[in-house]
């Protein structure tokens, strides 16, 4: 089964850890201390139809996940923002790579507990939110101030911060519903997914909890359709499907890969489409449109030379699909 072409492949010079589109970093360094790691920007020369480095910036710890700021509207700065140690806000030019930002909730203490992931809010970006190893989510408030010289460009407070979870929190969405501003899930190591409400953060749902009890490592909302979302398990090697209106029951399970899934992303253009990638070297593409019934098989198969490690789907170009493996990124045209 095929249908996936590799249409452009960039290496770097280490394992790539994470990505977002335009954007291929968290490039690891081996060994048993961390010197500083490199972020690399990634443009398309479209003449040579061929990658090329446009910036690079050193981050003091590898990034568990980079985004560019979700401004369709074009009426911010290009701004990026990374996880690790801390939340890091860049300013992108075409010449640099700036840190506008560190968000720190943490300020009486030298010690930091690591974040897992982050969301920036699609609807308000000047909402992002945080999971951490500490239990808790912080969702931040940005300021975009007026250029003044060298004056930073954004600022960021602590609006809210809960505890989220019995363990470890290891990733945070922004949800579509509702307006797509003040809804919110996360997953942790208790193996279950749970729903929040800005307006209302003195209770949350619980819309999942792994049978096993395994810890839940990522979820991703359906881009199109806000009932749906998917997780999965760690080390596991199947997707799960849920809908939010039937609680605690999974709609779909996706379950064709050989090895354990790291990445899910959803189509940003259709309800009914999802990608999965894992160690298997496979990026799969399922058409979900048959649930309740079983999904048996996917409609596209693309076979990496590597572990794929993170997976990406175009917003504004949902032909194109970027994968990372190895020292490796790929753009795949569906």
């Amino acid at each position: 089964m095929d249908g996936v072409r590799d249409e452009l492949e960039r290496p770097a010079r280490q394992t790539l850890s994470a990505g977002a589109w335009e954007l291929c970093g968290g490039i690891q360094q081996q060994g048993d201390v961390f010197a500083p790691v490199q972020v690399q920007l990634v443009g398309l020369e479209e003449e040579s139809s061929e990658f090329v480095c446009r910036n690079t910036f050193d981050h003091p710890y590898p990034t568990t996940k980079i985004m560019w700021i979700p401004d369709t509207k074009g009426v911010y700065p290009d701004l990026l923002a990374t996880s690790g140690d801390y939340l890091r806000i860049w300013r992108v030019s075409d010449t640099e790579t700036r840190l506008e930002c560190l968000l720190n909730n943490n300020k009486n203490s030298d010690f930091c507990a690591p974040l897992t992931s982050f969301d920036w809010n699609e609807v308000d970006p000047n909402l992002l939110g945080t999971s951490s190893i500490d239990t808790t989510c912080t969702i931040w408030g940005l300021e975009t101030g007026q250029v003044l010289g060298r004056v930073n460009l954004v600022s960021g407070h602590v609006k809210t911060q809960l505890i989220a979870h019995d363990k470890e929190v290891y990733d945070i969405a922004f949800s579509r519903a509702g307006g797509g501003r003040d809804m919110f899930a996360s997953v942790g190591a208790d193996g279950s997914v749970r729903m929040f409400d800005l307006r209302h953060l003195e209770h949350s749902t619980i819309i999942y909890e792994d049978p096993q009890h395994h810890p839940l490592l990522r979820l991703c909302w359906n881009k199109q359709d806000p009932n749906y979302l998917a997780t999965m398990a760690m080390d596991g090697m199947e997707v799960v499907i849920l809908d939010v209106r039937v609680p605690c029951t999974p709609v779909a399970r996706l379950n064709n890969h050989r090895a354990c899934v790291n990445g899910i992303a959803w189509a940003p253009h259709s309800s009914c489409h999802i990608c999965t990638a894992a160690d298997d070297h496979q990026a799969l593409i399922w058409d979900i449109q048959q649930m309740p019934r079983a999904i048996e098989d996917p409609i596209l198969a693309y076979t990496a030379e590597g572990e794929i490690n993170n997976v990406q789907w175009a917003s504004t170009q949902p032909d194109w699909i970027a994968i990372c493996y190895n020292n490796c990124l790929e753009i795949l045209r569906v």
